[in-house]
Protein backbone atom coordinates (compact mmCIF):
# COMPACT_ATOMS: atom_id res chain seq x y z
CA UNK A 1 0.00 0.00 0.00
CA UNK A 2 1.42 3.38 -1.00
CA UNK A 3 1.56 6.35 1.36
CA UNK A 4 -1.17 8.07 -0.63
CA UNK A 5 -3.37 4.99 -0.36
CA UNK A 6 -2.80 4.86 3.39
CA UNK A 7 -3.81 8.49 3.75
CA UNK A 8 -6.87 8.09 1.51
CA UNK A 9 -8.02 5.04 3.48
CA UNK A 10 -7.60 6.89 6.78
CA UNK A 11 -9.45 9.91 5.40
CA UNK A 12 -12.39 7.81 4.21
CA UNK A 13 -13.04 6.66 7.77
CA UNK A 14 -13.19 10.16 9.22
CA UNK A 15 -16.41 11.44 7.65
CA UNK A 16 -18.29 11.75 10.94
CA UNK A 17 -15.35 13.32 12.76
CA UNK A 18 -14.94 15.92 10.01
CA UNK A 19 -18.67 16.69 10.01
CA UNK A 20 -18.57 17.33 13.76
CA UNK A 21 -15.65 19.74 13.27
CA UNK A 22 -17.61 21.56 10.56
CA UNK A 23 -20.58 22.02 12.91
CA UNK A 24 -18.38 23.61 15.58
CA UNK A 25 -16.76 25.86 12.97
CA UNK A 26 -20.14 27.18 11.87
CA UNK A 27 -21.33 27.80 15.44
CA UNK A 28 -18.14 29.66 16.35
CA UNK A 29 -18.20 31.69 13.13
CA UNK A 30 -21.75 32.76 13.92
CA UNK A 31 -20.64 33.90 17.38
CA UNK A 32 -17.76 35.91 15.93
CA UNK A 33 -20.01 37.53 13.32
CA UNK A 34 -22.54 38.48 15.99
CA UNK A 35 -19.78 40.14 18.03
CA UNK A 36 -18.50 42.08 15.00
CA UNK A 37 -22.04 43.30 14.29
CA UNK A 38 -22.78 44.14 17.92
CA UNK A 39 -19.75 46.44 18.09
CA UNK A 40 -20.12 47.92 14.59
CA UNK A 41 -16.67 46.94 13.30
CA UNK A 42 -15.77 49.21 10.34
CA UNK A 43 -12.75 50.39 8.35
CA UNK A 44 -12.03 53.09 10.91
CA UNK A 45 -11.11 50.37 13.41
CA UNK A 46 -8.13 49.34 11.28
CA UNK A 47 -6.38 52.72 11.63
CA UNK A 48 -2.95 52.77 13.32
CA UNK A 49 -2.13 54.99 16.28
CA UNK A 50 1.00 56.46 17.82
CA UNK A 51 2.21 57.84 21.11
CA UNK A 52 0.09 57.21 24.19
CA UNK A 53 -2.81 55.83 22.19
CA UNK A 54 -5.55 57.56 24.16
CA UNK A 55 -9.05 56.76 22.86
CA UNK A 56 -7.71 54.26 20.32
CA UNK A 57 -11.01 53.05 18.87
CA UNK A 58 -9.43 50.16 16.97
CA UNK A 59 -7.70 48.79 20.07
CA UNK A 60 -10.68 49.27 22.36
CA UNK A 61 -13.23 47.81 19.95
CA UNK A 62 -11.01 44.79 19.29
CA UNK A 63 -10.96 44.15 23.05
CA UNK A 64 -14.74 44.53 23.24
CA UNK A 65 -15.21 42.05 20.38
CA UNK A 66 -12.93 39.51 22.09
CA UNK A 67 -14.86 39.92 25.33
CA UNK A 68 -18.15 39.32 23.52
CA UNK A 69 -16.83 36.26 21.67
CA UNK A 70 -15.48 34.69 24.86
CA UNK A 71 -18.47 35.49 27.04
CA UNK A 72 -16.38 37.80 29.25
CA UNK A 73 -17.05 41.12 30.93
CA UNK A 74 -13.86 42.64 29.58
CA UNK A 75 -10.77 41.77 27.56
CA UNK A 76 -7.25 43.07 27.10
CA UNK A 77 -5.94 42.39 23.56
CA UNK A 78 -2.50 43.78 22.84
CA UNK A 79 0.23 43.26 20.22
CA UNK A 80 2.71 44.43 22.88
CA UNK A 81 2.28 41.17 24.84
CA UNK A 82 5.03 39.09 23.28
CA UNK A 83 3.66 35.55 23.66
CA UNK A 84 1.26 33.27 25.46
CA UNK A 85 3.86 32.69 28.16
CA UNK A 86 4.28 36.46 28.57
CA UNK A 87 0.50 36.82 28.91
CA UNK A 88 0.39 34.09 31.54
CA UNK A 89 3.23 35.68 33.49
CA UNK A 90 1.54 39.08 33.26
CA UNK A 91 -1.77 37.68 34.49
CA UNK A 92 -0.40 35.49 37.29
CA UNK A 93 1.84 38.21 38.71
CA UNK A 94 -1.03 40.71 38.52
CA UNK A 95 -3.45 38.46 40.40
CA UNK A 96 -1.04 36.96 42.97
CA UNK A 97 0.08 39.56 45.51
CA UNK A 98 3.10 39.07 47.83
CA UNK A 99 2.22 36.81 50.72
CA UNK A 100 -0.53 34.97 48.85
CA UNK A 101 -0.66 31.38 47.58
CA UNK A 102 -1.16 30.08 44.02
CA UNK A 103 -2.52 26.57 43.44
CA UNK A 104 -2.39 24.66 40.16
CA UNK A 105 -5.50 22.49 39.72
CA UNK A 106 -4.06 20.58 36.76
CA UNK A 107 -0.76 19.33 38.14
CA UNK A 108 2.61 20.48 36.86
CA UNK A 109 2.17 23.18 34.22
CA UNK A 110 3.92 23.51 30.88
CA UNK A 111 7.73 23.75 31.04
CA UNK A 112 7.93 27.49 30.31
CA UNK A 113 5.86 28.34 33.40
CA UNK A 114 8.37 26.86 35.80
CA UNK A 115 10.56 29.94 35.84
CA UNK A 116 7.48 32.12 36.31
CA UNK A 117 6.61 30.12 39.41
CA UNK A 118 10.22 29.81 40.61
CA UNK A 119 9.32 27.25 43.28
CA UNK A 120 12.18 25.03 44.42
CA UNK A 121 14.82 27.10 42.61
CA UNK A 122 17.61 28.77 44.60
CA UNK A 123 17.91 31.67 44.12
CA UNK A 124 14.45 32.11 42.61
CA UNK A 125 14.41 33.63 39.10
CA UNK A 126 14.10 37.40 39.01
CA UNK A 127 10.45 38.46 38.81
CA UNK A 128 9.14 34.98 39.66
CA UNK A 129 6.37 34.29 42.14
CA UNK A 130 8.90 32.88 44.57
CA UNK A 131 10.93 36.11 44.50
CA UNK A 132 7.70 38.06 45.06
CA UNK A 133 7.01 36.02 48.19
CA UNK A 134 4.15 34.06 46.63
CA UNK A 135 3.92 30.39 47.60
CA UNK A 136 2.88 27.69 45.15
CA UNK A 137 1.56 24.14 45.19
CA UNK A 138 -0.25 21.81 42.79
CA UNK A 139 -2.88 19.10 42.72
CA UNK A 140 -2.65 16.35 40.08
CA UNK A 141 -5.52 15.43 37.82
CA UNK A 142 -7.49 12.30 38.56
CA UNK A 143 -6.42 9.00 36.99
CA UNK A 144 -9.06 9.63 34.31
CA UNK A 145 -7.60 13.05 33.52
CA UNK A 146 -10.20 15.30 35.14
CA UNK A 147 -9.82 18.09 37.72
CA UNK A 148 -10.10 16.67 41.23
CA UNK A 149 -12.32 19.39 42.68
CA UNK A 150 -12.41 17.88 46.17
CA UNK A 151 -8.62 17.59 46.28
CA UNK A 152 -8.27 21.17 45.05
CA UNK A 153 -10.54 22.45 47.82
CA UNK A 154 -8.58 20.44 50.41
CA UNK A 155 -5.33 22.01 49.15
CA UNK A 156 -6.57 25.60 49.44
CA UNK A 157 -4.97 27.72 52.15
CA UNK A 158 -6.24 30.80 53.95
CA UNK A 159 -3.86 32.87 51.82
CA UNK A 160 -4.83 31.28 48.47
CA UNK A 161 -5.95 33.96 46.05
CA UNK A 162 -5.40 32.33 42.66
CA UNK A 163 -6.12 28.89 41.23
CA UNK A 164 -4.57 28.25 37.82
CA UNK A 165 -5.48 25.51 35.38
CA UNK A 166 -4.09 24.46 32.01
CA UNK A 167 -6.52 23.39 29.31
CA UNK A 168 -4.00 21.86 26.94
CA UNK A 169 -1.80 18.85 27.60
CA UNK A 170 1.55 20.62 27.12
CA UNK A 171 4.33 18.02 27.06
CA UNK A 172 2.23 15.52 29.00
CA UNK A 173 0.49 12.32 27.94
CA UNK A 174 -2.96 13.24 29.19
CA UNK A 175 -6.32 14.30 27.84
CA UNK A 176 -6.74 18.00 27.31
CA UNK A 177 -9.64 19.57 29.17
CA UNK A 178 -12.95 20.51 27.65
CA UNK A 179 -14.41 23.94 28.52
CA UNK A 180 -17.15 22.30 30.57
CA UNK A 181 -14.55 20.38 32.62
CA UNK A 182 -13.84 23.63 34.49
CA UNK A 183 -17.47 24.11 35.57
CA UNK A 184 -17.38 22.04 38.81
CA UNK A 185 -14.21 23.81 39.96
CA UNK A 186 -15.62 27.23 39.09
CA UNK A 187 -18.89 26.48 40.88
CA UNK A 188 -17.10 25.30 44.03
CA UNK A 189 -14.87 28.37 44.18
CA UNK A 190 -17.72 30.78 43.49
CA UNK A 191 -19.97 29.20 46.13
CA UNK A 192 -17.47 28.66 48.95
CA UNK A 193 -14.32 30.68 48.16
CA UNK A 194 -15.41 33.80 46.25
CA UNK A 195 -12.18 35.60 47.15
CA UNK A 196 -10.23 33.19 44.91
CA UNK A 197 -9.80 33.83 41.17
CA UNK A 198 -9.80 30.93 38.68
CA UNK A 199 -7.46 31.50 35.73
CA UNK A 200 -7.40 29.11 32.77
CA UNK A 201 -4.52 28.88 30.32
CA UNK A 202 -6.63 28.63 27.15
CA UNK A 203 -3.74 28.32 24.67
CA UNK A 204 -4.43 25.94 21.76
CA UNK A 205 -8.09 25.59 22.79
CA UNK A 206 -9.96 28.56 21.33
CA UNK A 207 -12.75 27.65 18.86
CA UNK A 208 -12.10 23.92 19.13
CA UNK A 209 -15.43 23.63 20.99
CA UNK A 210 -18.56 25.73 20.64
CA UNK A 211 -17.91 27.47 23.98
CA UNK A 212 -14.92 28.56 26.07
CA UNK A 213 -14.00 28.13 29.79
CA UNK A 214 -15.37 31.61 30.54
CA UNK A 215 -18.80 30.36 29.46
CA UNK A 216 -18.50 27.77 32.26
CA UNK A 217 -17.42 30.06 35.07
CA UNK A 218 -13.68 30.64 34.66
CA UNK A 219 -12.85 34.13 35.95
CA UNK A 220 -10.01 34.73 33.48
CA UNK A 221 -8.73 33.01 30.34
CA UNK A 222 -5.40 33.72 28.66
CA UNK A 223 -4.17 32.95 25.16
CA UNK A 224 -1.80 33.87 22.36
CA UNK A 225 -2.84 35.62 19.16
CA UNK A 226 -0.33 33.61 17.10
CA UNK A 227 -2.20 30.50 18.13
CA UNK A 228 -5.89 29.84 17.46
CA UNK A 229 -7.60 33.24 17.84
CA UNK A 230 -5.23 35.00 15.42
CA UNK A 231 -6.37 32.76 12.59
CA UNK A 232 -2.87 32.64 11.11
CA UNK A 233 -3.00 36.37 10.30
CA UNK A 234 -2.20 38.11 13.60
CA UNK A 235 1.52 38.92 13.56
CA UNK A 236 2.02 38.96 17.35
CA UNK A 237 0.25 39.55 20.65
CA UNK A 238 -1.95 37.91 23.25
CA UNK A 239 -5.25 38.37 25.06
CA UNK A 240 -6.66 38.17 28.58
CA UNK A 241 -10.45 37.95 28.95
CA UNK A 242 -12.73 37.56 31.96
CA UNK A 243 -14.15 39.47 34.88
CA UNK A 244 -13.68 43.23 34.72
CA UNK A 245 -11.97 43.42 38.10
CA UNK A 246 -9.38 40.79 37.14
CA UNK A 247 -8.69 42.16 33.65
CA UNK A 248 -8.28 45.66 35.11
CA UNK A 249 -5.56 44.40 37.49
CA UNK A 250 -3.75 42.82 34.54
CA UNK A 251 -3.99 46.07 32.59
CA UNK A 252 -2.50 47.95 35.54
CA UNK A 253 0.40 45.48 35.56
CA UNK A 254 0.87 45.91 31.79
CA UNK A 255 1.11 49.71 31.89
CA UNK A 256 0.79 51.37 35.31
CA UNK A 257 -1.68 51.50 38.22
CA UNK A 258 -4.37 54.06 37.51
CA UNK A 259 -3.61 54.04 33.77
CA UNK A 260 -4.22 50.44 32.71
CA UNK A 261 -5.92 49.88 29.35
CA UNK A 262 -6.23 53.60 28.58
CA UNK A 263 -2.85 53.71 26.81
CA UNK A 264 -0.96 51.64 24.31
CA UNK A 265 -0.66 52.56 20.64
CA UNK A 266 0.02 50.41 17.59
CA UNK A 267 1.64 52.03 14.56
CA UNK A 268 0.60 49.22 12.22
CA UNK A 269 -2.97 48.44 11.16
CA UNK A 270 -5.28 46.45 13.42
CA UNK A 271 -6.76 44.73 10.36
CA UNK A 272 -4.80 41.44 10.77
CA UNK A 273 -6.17 41.05 14.31
CA UNK A 274 -9.78 41.59 13.27
CA UNK A 275 -9.47 39.51 10.13
CA UNK A 276 -7.55 36.81 11.99
CA UNK A 277 -10.30 36.55 14.61
CA UNK A 278 -12.89 36.27 11.84
CA UNK A 279 -10.88 33.50 10.15
CA UNK A 280 -10.02 31.70 13.39
CA UNK A 281 -12.93 29.21 13.56
CA UNK A 282 -12.23 28.06 9.99
CA UNK A 283 -8.47 27.91 10.46
CA UNK A 284 -8.88 25.92 13.68
CA UNK A 285 -11.15 23.49 11.82
CA UNK A 286 -8.43 22.94 9.21
CA UNK A 287 -5.92 22.21 11.97
CA UNK A 288 -8.30 19.78 13.67
CA UNK A 289 -8.91 17.84 10.48
CA UNK A 290 -5.15 17.59 9.95
CA UNK A 291 -4.78 16.28 13.51
CA UNK A 292 -7.52 13.67 13.05
CA UNK A 293 -5.98 12.40 9.83
CA UNK A 294 -2.50 12.23 11.36
CA UNK A 295 -3.80 10.31 14.36
CA UNK A 296 -5.62 7.77 12.19
CA UNK A 297 -2.59 7.12 9.94
CA UNK A 298 -0.26 6.53 12.88
CA UNK A 299 -2.84 4.41 14.69
CA UNK A 300 -2.95 2.16 11.64
CA UNK A 301 0.85 1.97 11.81
CA UNK A 302 0.53 0.64 15.38
CA UNK A 303 1.56 3.77 17.31
CA UNK A 304 -0.32 5.22 20.28
CA UNK A 305 -1.95 8.62 19.85
CA UNK A 306 -3.85 11.04 22.05
CA UNK A 307 -6.48 12.00 21.35
CA UNK A 308 -7.48 9.08 19.12
CA UNK A 309 -8.57 10.02 15.62
CA UNK A 310 -12.33 10.14 16.19
CA UNK A 311 -12.42 11.36 19.79
CA UNK A 312 -13.89 14.79 20.53
CA UNK A 313 -11.08 17.28 20.87
CA UNK A 314 -10.33 20.03 23.36
CA UNK A 315 -7.33 21.58 21.60
CA UNK A 316 -5.44 21.48 18.29
CA UNK A 317 -2.54 19.39 19.59
CA UNK A 318 -2.02 15.84 18.35
CA UNK A 319 0.37 13.71 20.39
CA UNK A 320 1.98 10.63 18.82
CA UNK A 321 4.13 8.31 20.88
CA UNK A 322 7.01 7.67 18.47
CA UNK A 323 8.90 5.33 20.87
CA UNK A 324 12.34 6.08 19.36
CA UNK A 325 14.32 9.31 18.98
CA UNK A 326 14.88 8.52 15.29
CA UNK A 327 11.15 8.49 14.58
CA UNK A 328 10.59 11.74 16.46
CA UNK A 329 13.45 13.52 14.72
CA UNK A 330 12.59 12.35 11.21
CA UNK A 331 8.88 13.12 11.65
CA UNK A 332 9.68 16.70 12.66
CA UNK A 333 12.19 17.00 9.84
CA UNK A 334 9.58 15.80 7.34
CA UNK A 335 7.08 18.40 8.55
CA UNK A 336 9.76 21.08 8.14
CA UNK A 337 10.56 19.87 4.63
CA UNK A 338 6.90 20.35 3.67
CA UNK A 339 6.72 23.88 5.12
CA UNK A 340 6.21 26.97 2.94
CA UNK A 341 8.97 28.82 4.80
CA UNK A 342 12.49 27.48 5.47
CA UNK A 343 11.73 24.12 3.85
CA UNK A 344 15.47 23.78 3.21
CA UNK A 345 16.26 23.82 6.95
CA UNK A 346 16.82 20.54 8.76
CA UNK A 347 15.84 20.83 12.43
CA UNK A 348 17.96 19.08 15.04
CA UNK A 349 17.44 18.69 18.81
CA UNK A 350 18.85 21.56 20.87
CA UNK A 351 18.85 22.93 24.41
CA UNK A 352 15.99 25.43 24.06
CA UNK A 353 15.67 28.00 26.88
CA UNK A 354 12.84 27.21 29.29
CA UNK A 355 12.82 23.45 28.65
CA UNK A 356 14.31 20.65 30.77
CA UNK A 357 15.38 18.40 27.87
CA UNK A 358 16.67 18.97 24.38
CA UNK A 359 13.77 19.79 22.06
CA UNK A 360 13.35 19.37 18.33
CA UNK A 361 11.05 21.85 16.63
CA UNK A 362 9.74 22.05 13.08
CA UNK A 363 8.12 25.38 12.32
CA UNK A 364 8.34 26.68 8.77
CA UNK A 365 5.78 29.39 9.46
CA UNK A 366 4.98 32.82 8.03
CA UNK A 367 4.73 34.21 11.58
CA UNK A 368 7.66 33.05 13.72
CA UNK A 369 6.46 30.67 16.41
CA UNK A 370 2.86 30.63 15.18
CA UNK A 371 1.57 27.24 16.27
CA UNK A 372 -1.75 27.66 14.46
CA UNK A 373 0.43 27.18 11.40
CA UNK A 374 1.60 23.61 10.92
CA UNK A 375 4.40 22.74 13.30
CA UNK A 376 5.69 19.74 15.21
CA UNK A 377 7.98 19.42 18.18
CA UNK A 378 8.86 17.25 21.13
CA UNK A 379 11.39 16.78 23.92
CA UNK A 380 14.12 14.18 23.48
CA UNK A 381 12.98 12.00 26.34
CA UNK A 382 11.23 8.64 26.39
CA UNK A 383 8.71 7.75 25.01
CA UNK A 384 9.74 10.35 22.41
CA UNK A 385 6.34 11.88 21.86
CA UNK A 386 5.76 14.15 18.89
CA UNK A 387 3.36 17.05 19.44
CA UNK A 388 1.92 18.30 16.18
CA UNK A 389 -0.38 21.29 15.90
CA UNK A 390 -1.84 23.63 13.36
CA UNK A 391 -2.24 23.82 9.56
CA UNK A 392 -3.70 26.87 7.90
CA UNK A 393 -5.23 24.56 5.29
CA UNK A 394 -6.15 20.90 5.44
CA UNK A 395 -4.53 20.38 2.02
CA UNK A 396 -1.19 21.51 3.42
CA UNK A 397 -1.61 19.27 6.46
CA UNK A 398 -2.35 16.28 4.23
CA UNK A 399 0.65 16.94 1.98
CA UNK A 400 2.97 17.47 4.95
CA UNK A 401 1.85 14.20 6.54
CA UNK A 402 2.76 12.33 3.35
CA UNK A 403 6.15 14.05 3.25
CA UNK A 404 6.85 13.19 6.89
CA UNK A 405 5.92 9.53 6.36
CA UNK A 406 8.17 9.36 3.31
CA UNK A 407 11.08 10.90 5.21
CA UNK A 408 10.60 8.52 8.13
CA UNK A 409 10.50 5.51 5.81
CA UNK A 410 13.56 6.59 3.82
CA UNK A 411 15.60 6.74 7.02
CA UNK A 412 14.37 3.38 8.28
CA UNK A 413 12.39 4.90 11.16
CA UNK A 414 9.21 3.14 10.00
CA UNK A 415 8.59 0.29 7.57
CA UNK A 416 6.30 1.05 4.64
CA UNK A 417 5.79 -0.89 1.42
CA UNK A 418 5.69 2.28 -0.64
Amino acid sequence: MTIEQRIARAEAGLTEAFAAIDRVEEACTARVLEAFAAHGVAYRHFAPTQGYGYEDIGRDTLAAVFAEVFGAEEALVRPQIASGTAALALTITALACPGTHVLSATGTPYDTLKDIIGSGVTPPPAGSLAEMGVSYSEVPLTAEGFIDTAAVEAALRPETRLVIAQRSRGYAWRRSLMPEDFAPLAEMLRARHPEITLMVDNCYGEFVCEREPTHYGADVIVGSLIKNPGGGLAPTGAYIAGKKSAVERVAFRLTAPGIGAEVGSYAASYQPFYQGLFMAPHTVAQALKTACLTARVFEELGLATTPPAEERRADIIQAIRMETPERLIRFCQGIQMASPIDSMALPEPWAMPGYEDEVIMAAGTFVAGASIELSADGPLRAPYTAYMQGALTYAHGRIALAKALRHMASGGAIALDD
